[in-house]
């Protein structure tokens, strides 16, 4: 009997989480589900297979981006290889926020909405700093505390110096090339080990959020989540698949057949840098990526690639807005679309930071942060969705990369044998 694939076992769990927290939810109140089934059973479940993920992140993003710059070999190679993966990053994440202000200002989804004006929505976000602190803070003055808080863009500076000290040094520190390759080895078997318990995570994580919200997630929010959702599958088909079919002529739907693991731990998860091991894995398993290239994009992409909270900024914006009476203008709609496209580049990829980073972008248009807590009850539900896309224009973005490098294989691409769904 042929041994069911990853993707199958995962997809599944996903649709038993749906139909299991569907049927909870009319009696989540009740003691015996809410403390054991939801508050400890699927609560201990999930929570075990998102630290267990995470455990992995800091080790495989230093080692894999360290090992990407010092292999490619040739610090001009590294140059343009990063020049061209910042620009596409960037570009696409304009767009995003660009199709999620029209998407927004055609639907008017906040004209559906019945809010008494003495509501009171509370939302207590951090304060956002100046843009200038955020290019200083990406230098680490203490590495070793960056990886010990996770900071991702002072680890991944610190990285790309490494493996660019590496690669000009050359042949006197092979050993220490060797060393990284050994390491990294090891970390993508501790992550293949981790998988295992993929669906079981994936299953509760997935049956605790419908336990909790249920068909009510929709109610009167349903357009503003209509509207997130249509921009997220447009950006995603039409964007992505339109730069990678124009630029390499590449099937599209091979391509989401091929990355669909992925995009099932990313939904689950909500969080680009837990699935960050297994889109790397993805990309040179199923995609055909180069590991270096690979190594080195991807989780440049998991820090500053955030199109999809991009959308639910731009989305969030006019929403609210429209909600208040404030009538933005072009100005308006142009601060939203900079603030957002450069806020995506100090965005963490974990669950929920996008709200924490659209507190920036109200501020720059002077709507009352306090409105996030409109949104706040379902964010959950789009963060899920949007950290799909996330991860999917960091693949493409490598995909295309690799193509224009000489750093792609084609049989791998289209091959019926994938090697990560044996595991």
């Amino acid at each position: 009997m042929k041994k069911k694939s990853l993707t199958f076992k995962i997809l599944v769990a996903m649709a038993l989480g749906v139909i299991v927290g569907l049927i909870l939810n009319p009696i989540a109140d009740q003691p015996i589900v809410n403390d054991y089934v939801v508050g400890f059973g699927f609560t201990l479940l999930g929570s075990v297979f998102i630290s267990l993920i995470k455990m992995m992140v800091v080790p495989l993003v230093f080692v894999s981006l360290t090992l990407g710059a010092a292999q490619i070999g040739d610090v001009k190679k590294l140059g343009r290889i990063g020049g061209k993966t910042l620009g596409f990053y960037l570009f696409t994440t304009a767009i995003a926020i660009t199709l999620a202000i029209i998407v927004a200002t055609i639907v008017k989804p906040g004209t559906f909405m019945q809010i008494a004006a003495d509501a009171n929505y509370t939302f207590e976000a951090k304060e956002s700093p100046a843009f200038v602190n955020v290019l200083i803070n990406m230098v680490p003055t203490n590495p070793v505390a960056a990886m010990a808080n996770g900071n991702m863009l002072q680890i991944i500076v610190f990285a790309l110096l490494s493996g660019t000290a590496i690669t000009i040094l050359g042949d006197r520190v092979e050993r220490i090339k060797v060393i990284l390759e050994q390491l990294n080895e090891i970390i993508l078997k501790m992550v293949m080990m981790i998988m295992n318990f993929a669906p079981i995570g994936v299953f509760a994580l997935v049956g605790k959020t419908m336990a909790t919200f249920g068909f009510d997630a929709i109610g009167s929010l349903a357009m503003y989540m209509g509207c997130v959702f249509f921009t997220l599958i447009i950006h995603a088909i039409f964007t992505y698949q339109g730069l990678l079919y124009a630029t390499t002529r590449l099937n599209p739907i091979q391509f989401f057949k091929n990355f669909a693991p992925a995009m099932a731990v990313a939904f689950s998860t909500s969080s680009s840098n837990a699935t960050l091991p297994v889109t790397i894995e993805t990309a040179e398993e199923r995609l055909g990526v180069n590991k270096e290239l690979a190594s080195f994009t991807l989780p440049l992409g998991a820090t500053i690639n955030m199109d999809g909270t991009a959308i639910m900024q731009g989305v969030a914006t006019v929403f609210i807005a429209q909600i208040y009476g404030v009538d933005l203008g072009i100005a308006d709609f142009v601060t939203v679309i900079l603030t957002a496209t450069l806020a995506s580049i100090g965005t963490a990829g974990v669950p929920g930071v996008g709200l924490v980073m659209l507190s920036m972008v109200l501020t720059q248009v002077g709507l009352p942060v306090e409105a996030i807590g409109i949104i706040l009850g379902i964010d959950r539900i789009l963060d899920m969705s949007r950290t799909v896309v996330n991860i999917t224009g960091d693949a493409v973005c490598t995909l295309i990369v690799a193509k224009t490098e000489n750093e792609f294989n084609e049989e791998i691409y289209y091959s019926e044998n994938k090697v990560i769904e044996t595991v």
